[in-house]
């Protein structure tokens, strides 16, 4: 693995700004290893659009995640039925899309949404917190394949919502065009 590092002083030559990534010693924890208390940091403080929608991690597996989103009155879409507005439902799809695909790779790494087809089921009920679970169903060197549904707690098949998404691995990292461009 390979990490972006500060640009190349003026008129200096040489490879891309990379530098490699330091070995984690033996017996201690992998900084980079993706868990559920990483998710949970993520989710809760990495995200600021997250944070800021009160999500929170439900549970986690090998290759999947739920996340929660409690209901609340401020992500509205129909002030008269109370049902949430779609834009909190795909927030909630997207995030959980994303976690999954870093999950199924093991390691903490950029994930950008290439691709992700969400189809609303029936509205979610008003009052009630929305859980969505993706889980990653094919994994290649750059893309990851994901599916996911939203649902209310203790109705995982009475779907609010159904995804199917492509996310792409290390977006950014390993890259040339990522690091600054040396000064001429």
């Amino acid at each position: 693995n390979i990490t972006p590092r500060a640009a190349t002083p003026p008129g200096a030559q040489g490879a891309p700004n990379i530098t490699p990534r330091a070995a984690t010693p033996p017996g201690a924890p992998d900084p980079q290893r993706v868990d559920a208390r990483v998710i949970e940091n993520i989710v809760r403080g990495g995200i600021p659009h997250c944070k800021a929608l009160n999500m929170r991690v439900a549970e986690v597996g090998a290759d999947w995640v739920t996340l929660a989103l409690p209901y609340d009155e401020r992500l509205v879409g129909d002030p008269d039925t109370g049902v949430l507005h779609g834009g909190a439902v795909t927030t909630l799809i997207d995030t959980v899309s994303g976690m999954a695909a870093m999950l199924a790779i093991g390691r903490l790494a950029l994930v950008a949404t290439l691709d992700l087809r969400i189809d609303y089921l029936k509205p979610a009920t008003a009052g009630r917190e929305l859980l969505a679970r993706a889980d990653c169903y094919k994994l290649t060197r750059h893309i990851a394949f994901v599916r996911g549904r939203a649902y209310h707690a203790g109705a995982p098949d009475d779907l609010v919502a159904a995804s199917t998404g492509a996310f792409m691995l290390g977006a950014g990292e390993d890259s040339p065009q990522a690091a600054p461009a040396p000064a001429p």
